[in-house]
């Protein structure tokens, strides 16, 4: 694992981990699927997206893991119980960190392997995108949580003490 990817990683899991405490943190099953006036997305959806959105672009494009996306699904699921929600987190933090590990300087300099939005984007820009878009949907799901279940509790989803050490 080279040393940026290796940061990458960090940051990601960090996020995905954030996500899962912030759905466990809804007091029933019924609830990340809720929206307010005005949001199209829940929290659930969101989760489902991240865990998508990681699993094609790192598992399968940069992994090799063979992953199939769903996009549609990812937002049209409107059920599930958050103890399924928080573990495809925490797997799509497996695949994230399996896949990262064998990233190479090299790759990193070359363009992504696919073209995202119609443009070619270099790997490394690409996957710094990746965390600022996990940390986007995770802050999303931590409004949407506390406007929908009216609760202020913290999930301390970025915690900075995650980034510490080696």
């Amino acid at each position: 694992m080279t040393k940026l990817t290796a940061e990458i990683e960090k940051l990601l899991s960090r996020e995905l981990e954030g996500l899962a405490r912030e759905i466990e943190l809804f007091p029933d099953d019924e609830s990340p699927w809720r929206t307010l006036p005005g949001v199209t997305n829940s929290a659930g959806n969101l989760a489902l997206h991240l865990c998508g959105n990681l699993r094609h672009y790192v598992g399968a494009v940069l992994g090799g893991t063979g992953y199939v996306r769903q996009r549609d699904a990812e937002f049209a699921t409107r059920s599930g119980t958050r103890t399924e929600l928080a573990a495809a987190l925490r797997e799509t933090r497996s695949v994230v960190a399996a896949s990262l590990s064998a990233v190479t300087d090299a790759t990193l300099a070359a363009p992504f392997p696919e073209k995202v939005g119609g443009v070619q984007i270099r790997c490394d820009r690409f996957l710094l995108h990746l965390c600022t878009h996990a940390a986007l949907h995770l802050g999303q799901a931590g409004y949407l949580r506390r406007a929908v279940t009216g609760s202020s509790a913290s999930a301390g989803p970025i915690p900075v003490a995650a980034l510490a050490g080696e």
